[in-house]
């Protein structure tokens, strides 16, 4: 069967791969949309540093179960329409035995560090599908990258009584915007674009700032009567917007990190203990695909605008390429494996 691999940096091919082995424990599973995110484009470049070359391509995936083994439970049935959840778990390092396997010190995300989704068939164990009969295959792809911005908001602890700066409006952005309005709070986005920044304000977003024509750290501080945010999000990747999270959040706030920059970043590290900062990690999602569902399936956000723009099975590296040509006209490209 074809499969989009990755070779190396900017070199994409469409290969043969062997159809998967079905496993007593496993689905297997008929791809139907496949999205891309930042990883993708970034491992397109060569700037993403977890990625392992060559790869099959695809971690939002979504597609219909074909086929399972004999230990999958019933309430898994064929023909049910599902989503994967990419990560892997060893079980047994420090990350899993404190109960959160997606930061798993052994993990091996589809498409990135292991063979992912953009082919006609992946087999799967049955605890990584999560099923829904009320959503499109392509709104069901957009459950991961929701999920990495709703873990995001789940590390920074975020209530009804915080305002929250959330920075990059991408999905992963906006997975943290409409959880962090999902849960009550007061949300300033920040991004380059004004078309994405229109769009976080349909998400939940209060106030938006265009960061190209506006100091964002003095806008915070407009917004807040001078006191800074209570949780900075930083969802770009970009040393300048590392260093922003700390400026802007308030005296014993918090900052969640789920970009990865690209280089070296400075901090002025007196403010991490002069304000008494509350500094972490938000990597993959954590339990909270099922909460995503729901909130796709409520429709009370308009999920599907996200996608910019949705390509061919056989025009997966045209995607990619029009993507690293113009990144600021798209938010979700994605593939649609059965076209």
């Amino acid at each position: 069967m074809q499969a989009v691999r990755l070779v190396a940096p900017r070199q994409i091919e469409l290969v043969e791969i062997p159809e998967p082995h079905l496993g007593a424990e496993e689905v297997l599973v008929e791809m139907r949309t496949v999205g891309m995110c930042g990883s993708d484009l970034n491992a397109y470049r060569g700037t993403f540093p977890l990625m392992r070359y060559p790869r099959v391509l695809g971690h939002e995936a979504s597609g219909i179960v074909v086929d399972k083994g004999a230990a999958v439970p019933d309430r898994i049935a064929q023909g049910a329409q599902v989503v994967l959840s990419p990560y892997s778990e060893c079980g047994i390092c420090p990350a899993c035995r404190a109960g959160r396997p997606n930061c798993c010190q052994f993990n091996e995300t589809m498409g990135l560090q292991r063979d992912g989704a953009l082919t006609r068939l992946v087999a799967i164990h049955y605890s990584k599908v999560f099923t829904s009969t009320r959503l499109t295959l392509p709104e069901l792809a957009l459950t991961e990258p929701l999920s990495v911005g709703y873990h995001a908001a789940n590390r920074g602890r975020i209530s009804e009584t915080d305002t929250v700066l959330v920075m990059g409006c991408g999905v992963v952005g906006i997975g943290v915007i409409a959880a962090a309005a999902r849960k009550g709070a007061t949300v300033i986005a920040s991004d380059i674009d004004d078309g994405k920044l229109a769009g976080a304000r349909r998400f939940g977003a209060r106030h938006t700032i265009n960061s190209a024509q506006a100091d964002v750290l003095h806008a915070v501080r407009d917004l807040t009567g001078g006191d800074g945010v209570s949780v900075a999000v930083e969802a770009v990747g970009l040393p300048q917007t590392f260093r922003l999270a700390v400026d802007a959040v308030a005296f014993a706030g918090r900052v969640v990190y789920v970009g990865y920059a690209k280089q070296d970043v400075c901090y002025d590290t007196a403010l991490f203990v002069r304000k008494e900062l509350d500094i972490c990690g938000a990597r993959n999602a954590l339990r909270v695909f099922p909460a995503v569902i729901k909130m796709l399936e409520a429709r009370e956000r308009p999920f599907p605008e996200l996608i910019s723009r949705t390509f061919p099975f056989a025009e997966a590296g045209e995607a990619l390429r029009a993507w690293d040509a113009d990144p600021v006209s798209f938010t979700k490209v994605m593939v649609d494996v059965a076209a």
